[in-house]
C-alpha cells in the first residue's frame, strides 16, 4: 500500500501543486488509517471502516480540525484510487464531510469541572503544578501550547498574558480564586525546585524543565480517572467547556473570540452550534414529551 501512497503523493504535488507540508500531513493520515486498518486490502474499505477510524482518532484526543484533514485525506485519496481503475466503486465518496462541532470533544458541566479541578493534591509538588495548570487552563481558556509557554513574568493581578498561534500576544482575564492557586504552587513550591539553570517557566517538572504538552496530556488523563470522570477528556476539553460555558452564560460571541485567540468569528461559531446541541439534548432528556 505504501507504493499505491507515493504514486498519490506524486500526483498531488506535480498536478495539484500541494505544499510540502500538506503532502505530509496527508501522507500520516493515510499511514494511520492502514495501521488502523492492519493491512486490510482498499477493496474491503468502505464507510465503516472509515468511520471507525476517525472515531479512533477522536478517542486520542486529537483537535478537530485535525480529524476532518484526515477525512478529506482519505477521500481525495480514494478518488484517486478510482481514476486508476484500483478500486471499481468508491463507497468513501458518500461520506459528508463531518461539521467540525459534531467532533468537538465533550464538554464538561460545572459539576464536572469542579470534580477535575479537585482531582490534584495541592500538598505536593505535582499536585499543586497541576491543580494550577488546570485551575488557569479552565479560568483562561488557553490552548495547552500556551499555558506550557507562560512565564512567570507574564502573570498579573487579574490577567495573564498569552503567546499564540504565529507569535501574537494576547491579555486574557483570570478568575481571581484561580490566580490563587497559582499563587499558592509558586510560593510553595515552584522556587524549591533545583535548577541548573534559572529558567523563566511557571510550570516545572521535578528535573526543573519547562513542562510540555504531551505531560499535561498524561496528567489530565490521570486526574479525569482519578475524578470518576467518564467523558473522553484532554486538555482541549477545558478549552471547549471554558467558551461553551461563557457561552451558556450569556457571553457575546465576539468577546469570546477574543478570548480564545481565534482569527475568525466562524471558528468560535462553533460554539454556538455545541450549545444548542446540549440545549436539544436537555429538552429529550427532561421534558415530558421529549
Amino acid at each position: 500500500m505504501k507504493d499505491r501512497i507515493d504514486d498519490f503523493l506524486m500526483y498531488l504535488a506535480s498536478e495539484k501543486g500541494l505544499a510540502k507540508n500538506t503532502l505530509i500531513a496527508y501522507e500520516t493520515d493515510l499511514l494511520a488509517l492502514f495501521d488502523f486498518l492492519e493491512g486490510k486490502d482498499v477493496s474491503q474499505i468502505g464507510k465503516k471502516e472509515i468511520i471507525d477510524f476517525l472515531e479512533y482518532k477522536q478517542t486520542k484526543g486529537l483537535a478537530s480540525s485535525s480529524i476532518c484533514r484526515a477525512l478529506i485525506a482519505v477521500k481525495v485519496f480514494f478518488r484517486f484510487l478510482k481514476a486508476e481503475s484500483v478500486i471499481s466503486s468508491n463507497e468513501i465518496s458518500l461520506l459528508e464531510s463531518p461539521k467540525i462541532w459534531q467532533l468537538i470533544p465533550e464538554v464538561l458541566s460545572l459539576y464536572e469541572v469542579d470534580l477535575l479541578l479537585k482531582a490534584p493534591d495541592p500538598s505536593t509538588f505535582i499536585g499543586s503544578r497541576d491543580r494550577a495548570v488546570l485551575e488557569v487552563m479552565y479560568a483562561s481558556g488557553i490552548r495547552v501550547s500556551e499555558a506550557c509557554g507562560l512565564d512567570v513574568t507574564d502573570v498579573g493581578d487579574e490577567s495573564i498574558r498569552v503567546r499564540g498561534k504565529g507569535g501574537k500576544e494576547r491579555i486574557v482575564p483570570i478568575a481571581r480564586s484561580s490566580l490563587l492557586k497559582l499563587d499558592a504552587y509558586l510560593a510553595s513550591f515552584r522556587d524549591g525546585i533545583s535548577l541548573k539553570e534559572a529558567s523563566p517557566a511557571i510550570f516545572l517538572t521535578t528535573k526543573g524543565k519547562r513542562i510540555d504538552r504531551v505531560n499535561v496530556w498524561n496528567r489530565i488523563k490521570f486526574y479525569a480517572k482519578k475524578a470518576g470522570l467518564c467523558k473522553n477528556i484532554s486538555p482541549h476539553t477545558l478549552r471547549h467547556s471554558f467558551a461553551t460555558h461563557l457561552l451558556e452564560n450569556g457571553a457575546d460571541l465576539r468577546i469570546i473570540q477574543e478570548l480564545l485567540g481565534h482569527t475568525h468569528i466562524a471558528t468560535t461559531d462553533r460554539y454556538t452550534q455545541v450549545s444548542q446541541k446540549h440545549v436539544i439534548a436537555s429538552f429529550t432528556a427532561f421534558h415530558p414529551r421529549g
